[in-house]
């Protein structure tokens, strides 16, 4: 009976971890050691994704994205990447060399040097301050040594304590990133530029600072116009300290340990909700991806053929080559042989991307970190073995759309219809979302399809769903308010016929009481109607659509002034004609006897 009941407790603690996303029977291995990874560690969540030869076989998530293990954690779940941060902003940097608007051996700071103003001048005691070039930063030899402490601290990284540096910079918390770097300023350099290496945070905030002085523009945005959109990245941005402000789908994190507030310095709080100050370190350690999107841009920088390049090749070599002070680290990558990868750890938070020759190419993303030598030994080993031990690959490709649907808009309604129009992505499909009174959480998981009229988890109705870029929506209280989304999907052979799901930056609308209950200045008689029906308000020709109640087309043309539209043929029942004008759309409900 000890035994049963032994075995049974064991098959409990095996099925104990949720699993999401299109499973890949070829690949139930990569499942069976992520697991097994988890249990080992007491890791909450962990979303995955590998590629080979530039196509997305395998995604999935497993465990929890909340502390109560409620909410399944999903493939499209956001979660802190942490130093991986640094790749992004390399790319960038790199690009803007590759254009000719940076050099890598442009000074930074001094009268001459990108960063001139006196804001930073004012700061530098230490006259080799002047020497740190672009490169230097890149491949963390600008000289400042985090292992050495500063102001009574162990070591001198000041993301690890913010509220120290509001207090020495004698400004208000939370301090920001330009703040931080006039602290490292003042702090001065642990040895001469060029000379050794040394891992420094700093220096990527640095470059961030660099890359907006170059640019005339935020980071975030320079970086997602020309380093993500190109690559097909829709899900990332930068992260938000406070678990009341982050965005829709990220994953809480499992914070380990307490510090002060970077807001509110007198409270302590977990490390991951509000100790460490993630708005001011954006460059270095602030970016929020999908597993799946993370892939996406190592293969932007594969050098491989299977999908087009960030970098022209002779750019992208000089990333991955060993710098002179370090025989691991390049430009913003690990580098080793025909690998190079990066690694990230923050309090909750353990990330991971790998481009292994052969083609293969894996992110892993944790909302649970370990400092542990022998942890990051079996996260890194994770991916080899899938590799090694993988018989057959499969042949689908699971990537979401690049593009996604916009300009959603609606038309003109009257009491009960309104007309929704988008301009299509590039999916083959695209699911109308609408929830009545508050904005959707719940979203479409990739694999499953959705008819018209199903409704999700907290009650959002899946209006349409094809690949059309039209709604009619019908029975709306016009006393309530409808939030509306288009999602953006792909179905076809490369997916197995399994649709899959674009959730990052779906245009959305909300529709009021007021536009509901508009009315149009055009009207319809009679109604109900025998044989025909006649428009009046207009003086000039119009095109018109005709719909049933449910939203099918029945016919269109264009509408003669003082002409009726003949109707004798038309089954019994409620219809809509829509009538377009330059200026506006008009919804006209009548009933056919």
């Amino acid at each position: 009976m000890k035994t049963l009941f032994t075995l049974l407790l064991g098959l409990l603690c095996l099925q104990s971890l949720a699993q999401t996303g299109v499973a890949v029977p070829e690949l139930a291995h990569c499942d069976e050691s992520v697991q097994d990874f988890m249990r080992r560690w007491k890791v909450r969540g962990a979303s995955v994704a590998i590629s080979k030869d530039g196509q997305l076989v395998y995604n999935r998530a497993f465990g929890y994205a909340d502390a109560a293990h409620s909410l399944p954690l999903q493939p499209y779940h956001l979660l802190r990447v942490a130093s991986v941060s640094k790749p992004v902003t390399a790319l960038a940097v790199m690009k803007l060399v590759e254009t000719g608007q940076l050099h890598l051996s442009d000074k930074v700071f001094g009268p001459q040097g990108l960063l001139s103003g006196p804001a930073y001048t004012r700061e530098i005691q230490d006259p080799r301050l002047y020497d740190i070039t672009v490169q230097h930063l890149l491949e963390h030899s600008a000289g400042w040594d985090r292992s050495q402490g500063c102001d009574g601290h162990s070591t001198c990284d000041p993301i690890d304590f913010p509220t120290q540096v509001a207090r020495v910079m004698r400004v208000p918390n939370p301090v920001g990133d330009s703040t931080l770097v006039r602290y490292m300023l003042r702090q001065g350099l642990n040895f001469a530029p060029g000379t050794r290496f040394a891992y420094s945070n700093v220096g990527y905030l640095v470059l961030g600072k660099v890359l907006e002085a170059v640019t005339h523009r935020p980071y975030e945005d320079w970086v997602r116009e020309h380093v993500l959109l190109p690559s097909g990245i829709l899900e990332a941005r930068l992260g938000r300290s406070l678990p009341a402000q982050r965005g829709e789908r990220e994953s809480s994190y499992d914070s380990r340990y307490q510090m002060p507030s970077a807001f509110a310095p007198a409270r302590r709080v977990p490390a991951a909700d509000g100790g460490i100050h993630l708005e001011a370190m954006n460059a270095h350690g602030g970016w929020l991806f999908s597993a799946r999107d993370l892939v996406r841009l190592a293969l932007a920088a594969d050098g491989l053929p299977s999908r087009p390049d960030l970098l022209a090749p002779a750019t992208l070599r000089s990333m991955v080559q060993p710098s002179a002070v370090s025989t691991w680290y390049g430009l913003g990558w690990m580098v080793h042989g025909d690998t190079w990868w990066h690694s990230g750890l923050l309090d909750g938070t353990a990330s991971l991307v790998t481009r292994a020759p052969s083609g293969y190419t894996w992110a892993i993303l944790l909302n649970t970190g370990s400092g542990s030598a022998q942890f990051w030994r079996e996260l890194q080993e994770l991916g080899n073995s899938w590799i090694r031990d993988a018989s057959s690959w499969p042949a689908h490709d699971l990537f979401a759309p690049e593009m996604n649907a916009g300009l959603l808009r609606a038309s003109s309604s009257d009491s009960a219809f309104a007309q929704l129009s988008w301009v299509n992505g590039s999916g083959t499909g695209r699911l109308l979302l609408l929830r009545p009174d508050k904005a959707g959480t719940s979203f479409p998981l990739d694999g499953t399809s959705y008819p018209v009229g199903r409704e999700l988890p907290d009650g959002t109705l899946v209006a349409a769903n094809g690949p059309g870029s039209t709604a009619l929506l019908a029975r709306l209280d016009p006393q309530r308010s409808y939030y509306a989304r288009v999602v953006e999907y792909r179905q076809d052979s490369s997916t197995a016929f399994r649709p899959i799901y674009t959730l990052d930056g779906n245009p959305q609308l909300v529709l009021t009481p007021e536009e509901l209950a508009h009315s149009s200045p055009l009207t319809l008689y009679p109604n109900p109607a025998l044989g025909e029906v006649h428009v009046a308000g207009t003086s000039r020709n119009l095109l018109y659509h005709l719909f049933t109640q449910q939203g099918g087309l029945v016919q269109k043309g264009e509408l003669e002034p003082n002409k009726p539209l003949p109707v004798r043929d038309l089954p019994p029942g409620q219809y809509v004609l829509r009538i377009v004008r330059e200026e506006r759309e008009d919804l006209l409900r009548f009933v056919k006897e």
